[in-house]
């Protein structure tokens, strides 16, 4: 039983106090085992169990997708089971839509305005800047 396995069998605190350890004798031994920790996926899931799955087996991203499933707010967040409140809610959910596509146009048309304005002063400044005359000649010596 190696080094490796006996640090595993304490788990992550072990590897944890380690990597603290080797930081504070010589940083670089401190990074290359953090990077190790990380790529060998000793330090945030265990090897043991494989990237997602649980000590018990479990998928833990299709616990954590059902469990946003079940605490959606908004819109998906499905029927309550009292109709009124869910005719209002939608109501207000498409009020709110209709104020915020309203709001992004107005945004546009200012956006479209200002720079329609700076355009337009450049192109004054422009026309209005004095022609520069091209330089004088050298005088030619024959």
């Amino acid at each position: 039983m190696g080094l490796i396995d006996k640090i595993d069998d304490i788990g992550k605190p072990a590897w944890i106090a380690l990597m603290v350890l080797s930081f504070i004798v010589f940083w670089p031994i401190g990074l290359a085992l953090l990077i190790y920790l990380k790529w060998s996926g000793r330090m945030f899931c265990s090897k043991r169990y494989g990237r997602w799955n649980t000590p018990d087996g479990r998928d833990a991203r299709e616990e954590f997708r059902a469990w946003r499933r079940r605490h959606r707010w908004g819109r998906d967040a499905g029927p309550s089971g009292n109709v009124a409140f869910d005719e209002y809610r939608e109501e207000t959910l498409r009020k709110l839509d209709e104020e915020q596509t309203e709001f992004r146009d107005f945004l546009d048309r200012l956006r479209a305005a200002k720079d329609r304005a700076e355009f337009d002063d450049f192109m004054a400044e422009r026309r209005n800047r004095p022609v520069a005359e091209p330089p004088p000649a050298a005088p030619t010596t024959a």
